[in-house]
């Protein structure tokens, strides 16, 4: 069978099978064992399903379970809530407050709970309502929302970030480790935008007094209900950048940090443990049963002469290095309009991440790119998924427009970003490069 053969049955099953609704790792596995009884035989089967368990006992994917029960963790135990409650009152009587305060909480939230979709179904019925009864501007309620996620994918710990550098066959660590200065980079665009916004447009957020707080009670507030949270999210980043622990020893201690500091707070309930370890599971068996898909996918594909029919055929194009790896993003934008970041993520790393490495990439900076344009596929109107949910938990009378246009000023943002790693690379790379 010639490559393109293989590659429009395998793509195209695959896509047709997720459009029907079948899950995302069930449709791949649907697609991995049609595509083997027809390219290999009976015989094949066997062998690509051996493939797909040797790719689950990697060592590499420890992190994901345990950056997932830190979020988990973190919800569930009520400290996630704490952190939002002290920046509420911290940020005092400051314009916007309330947007500043979902953009900090929901950050510190989004990375390690994983999960973008559920970080805006969290705060859109969280914040949203809250925002709009203090009389916010419905575009300044929404728009932190939506952009969260783009800080939720590169701020280490990201479970979605260690998912992608197992696909890609890249460096874990690094990646992890290269998102810390590009995300404290978009956070402050994201509070610039806030801050311009408000500035230029007071309605945007009408002035309300709040509570007096003391000198006494913000100095207490600061010690006792946030600098613990954030020492661990740091302390985590830290020990991985320092090289006193792999990835998944500091994930495994970040996670044991959140239960020591749960208990401090009497707040450890075997409850909250139960949903926590149950929360964590379900996800981690969905994100291991997605790389089993993947790695028989790219298999399958490799087998066919589809992978390198289709590198070859990339490389044909009369394009710069520069040309193609737009026309990259360009093709995670227009998946983003009808596929979650998961499935987005099996259909382009085995053709991708080979490819950046046939035009001279370094892996870590072009990961870091590809969870962004991931990022932003999954928020681009007028199709991505992220604008549906937001439109699911928003208050009755928003429409898709004012979805629309409350999500633009922070893909712009986003989309900034990606335009600063492209031409500044160090930003993305300085930071691996002195971990080692």
């Amino acid at each position: 069978m010639e490559w393109y053969w293989a590659a429009a049955l395998l793509f195209g099953l695959s896509i047709g099978l997720m459009m029907l609704g079948i899950p995302v790792a069930i449709a791949f596995f649907g697609t991995n064992i049609v595509a083997a009884l027809v390219l290999m035989g009976g015989a094949g089967i066997g062998q690509v399903i051996n493939n797909g368990f040797g790719a689950m006992t990697n060592f590499s994917l420890v992190p994901i379970p345990m950056f997932l029960l830190m979020g988990d963790l973190f919800y569930h135990t009520g400290l996630a809530t704490r952190c939002f409650n002290a920046a509420d009152k911290l940020l005092g009587n400051v314009p916007g407050r309330l947007a500043y305060v979902t953009l900090i909480g929901g950050t510190a939230f989004a990375g390690p709970a994983g999960s973008s979709m559920g970080t805006c179904a969290l705060l859109g019925s969280l914040m949203v309502p809250e925002m709009m009864r203090r009389g916010y501007n419905k575009y300044l309620s929404i728009g932190p929302i939506m952009g969260i996620g783009g800080l939720a994918v590169i701020i280490p710990p990201s479970a979605l970030t260690v998912l992608l550098a197992t696909l890609g066959r890249t460096d874990v660590g690094d990646l992890l480790i290269a998102g810390i200065i590009p995300g404290f980079v978009l956070a402050t665009m994201y509070g610039v935008l806030i801050w311009g916004w408000v500035k230029f447009d007071p309605g945007a957020a009408p002035a309300y007094l709040a509570d007096p707080v003391s000198m006494r009670e913000r100095i207490r507030i600061l010690f006792v209900d946030v600098i613990p949270m954030v020492a661990v999210i740091v302390f985590s980043v830290l020990i991985m950048l320092t090289g006193w622990a792999t990835p998944t020893e500091a994930a495994a201690l970040g996670a044991l940090s959140v239960i020591a500091l749960a208990a401090c707070y009497g707040t450890m309930t075997w409850q909250a443990f139960t949903k926590s370890i149950e929360g964590s599971l379900r996800v981690t068996v969905m994100a291991f049963l997605i790389i089993f898909g993947s790695a028989t996918f790219a298999q399958v594909l490799a087998f066919s002469g589809a992978s390198g029919g289709l590198l070859k055929f990339l490389l044909g194009f009369d394009l710069s290095s520069l040309g193609m790896l737009f026309m990259m993003i360009g093709i995670i934008l227009f998946l983003g309009c009808f596929m979650d970041q998961l499935s987005m993520m099996l259909l382009t790393a085995p053709i991708f991440f080979p490819l950046a490495q046939q035009l001279g990439f370094d892996l870590t900076w072009f990961g870091l790119i590809m969870l962004l344009a991931l990022e932003v596929g999954y928020t681009t109107p007028p199709f991505g998924l992220l604008l549906f949910v937001m439109k699911g938990v928003a208050p009755p009378g928003t429409s898709m427009r004012d979805i629309y246009l409350a999500a633009m000023p922070f893909i712009t943002c986003v989309l900034l970003l990606i335009l600063i790693i492209i031409f500044y690379p160090p930003i993305a790379t300085y930071l691996p490069g002195i971990s080692h």
